[in-house]
């Protein structure tokens, strides 16, 4: 059954969230250094307090199930609660992390709940769930990007250790993790999916080097530096049991965060958008230029309609994929839809900051307005989680491995070929009333 509309209970939930994000959370990201600076006295008086309005409302960490204390609402109430959240930011993003759910520990939760061993779970879950620590996905490779079948970064047994040496680039929010969570070689020799293992690494543990903290151009990321640091691996000693998973079960482990983080990301982009579109539309009635106002022009009008059209449609897109997630329950069987999702929300994303930009003028080019740092991060979403290429051959792989070949010299889909296969088909009626096909 298809149904467009949200049940009762759930909206007015969703109708407190937009309300408080509003009045109470989206002020809060102008007056702190960081919504990961635990260190920030300023933040750690706001920022808890709102986190605890928000448990009392049962909206924290709704990304959960139930078995580790979540409401288990399922993605598409989920995509619906990002959408608001979404229009914090772009950069550090405050509004997921009053909700319990910004990435990326709502990936690394998942994977630990899925993997961990009870030690790891009692060590690392908890306070990851509660917001009192935060971790990092360390991956990508200098020298290989986000392709696994290149990385260099390995761990080797060493009696009862581990020893794990490399370099990862870009890892997500090492700034202010308290754990790593790292993908390392282990079998160089076997098949690409079984080289790679993931491994826990205490951010302080000896040997991990931060070589710097990178920034995101046009994002506001706090003193000291960006949230996507490039660390070293020098002989980092690890006990037997760091490792999160089976040996060889890396990739694995690292796709099973990947799918429903996409739907997450994508709505809350439609949140960015929703904003830059408020704030065009505004402009446009707001501005005067050769006697009348913007909005009267053509061309202004036409940017408008593109953006709300885009914006619709990708929307649609996410909570129809989002439900398909919800109704089979298998990530697999919708990872076309999942990898469409993410190549859409990028190139909407990009396309309508762009529009916002020019409707502002050089207003809209400064650092005075948020749409420079959306289109930025109209990139990143094109670049994180695999780029938007490879899930492009991902879909067209897809779609033509359905296809079937055609049987004879011609399309399927020949007009002649038709023509005539109709008039076999209806000949008796045809000659019955004098007709015939040519």
């Amino acid at each position: 059954m298809w149904d467009f509309e949200t049940e009762p209970g759930y909206q007015e939930k969703l109708d407190w969230a937009d309300r408080f994000m509003r009045e109470h959370v989206e002020p809060v990201q102008y007056v702190i250094n960081h919504p990961l600076d635990l260190a920030d006295p300023v933040r750690q008086e706001l920022v808890p307090p709102l986190q605890e309005e928000v448990r009392r409302n049962g909206l924290w960490a709704c990304h959960l199930g139930p078995e580790l204390g979540g409401p288990g609402y399922g993605q598409v109430k989920l995509g619906l609660l990002n959408e608001i959240l979404g229009r914090t930011g772009p950069g550090p993003t405050i509004g997921p992390v009053v909700f319990g759910c910004a990435a990326p520990d709502t990936g690394n939760t998942e994977i630990l709940a899925h993997y961990g061993t009870p030690e790891q779970k009692e060590r690392y879950l908890g306070p990851l769930l509660d917001g009192t620590m935060f971790s990092a996905f360390s991956m990508t490779e200098p020298q290989g990007g986000s392709d696994p079948k290149v990385f260099t970064t390995t761990a080797r047994l060493d009696g009862d250790e581990w020893v794990l040496d490399g370099e990862k680039w870009f890892s997500s929010n090492a700034r202010w993790a308290s754990v790593l969570f790292v993908l390392a070689v282990t079998d160089p020799d076997a098949q690409a999916s079984r080289r790679m293992s993931m491994f826990l690494v205490p951010a302080g543990t000896p040997g991990v080097e931060f070589v710097r903290h990178v920034g995101v151009a046009g994002w506001v990321e706090g003193e000291g530096g960006g949230d996507h640091s490039y660390i070293r691996y020098r002989e980092v000693r690890l006990p037997r049991d760091a490792l999160l998973g089976e040996r060889g079960s890396g990739f694995k482990v690292a796709q099973t965060r990947l799918a429903g983080g996409r739907i997450h990301h994508a709505m809350r982009s439609v949140g960015h958008m929703r904003m830059a579109l408020e704030a065009m539309c505004e402009r446009a009635v707001s501005r005067v230029t050769d006697g009348e106002r913007l909005g009267r022009k053509q061309l202004v009008q036409d940017m408008v309609a593109e953006a709300w059209m885009e914006i619709e449609q990708l929307r649609l897109f996410v909570l129809h994929t989002a439900w398909k997630i919800d109704k089979y329950d298998d990530h697999r069987r919708v990872r076309r839809d999942i990898s469409a999702v993410k190549v859409m929300a990028s190139r909407v994303l990009t396309d309508v900051a762009t529009k916002a930009v020019q409707l502002h003028g050089a207003l809209g080019l400064s650092d005075e307005m948020p749409f420079v740092a959306m289109l930025v991060n109209g990139l990143h979403v094109g670049l994180a989680d695999g780029p938007s290429e490879i899930h492009r051959l991902l879909i067209g792989r897809e779609l033509l491995a359905e296809a079937e070949p055609a049987e004879g010299l011609f399309p399927s889909g020949h007009l002649p070929a038709r023509r005539a296969l109709a008039a076999e088909r209806y000949a008796a009626t045809l000659a019955a009333h004098g007709r015939s096909i040519a």
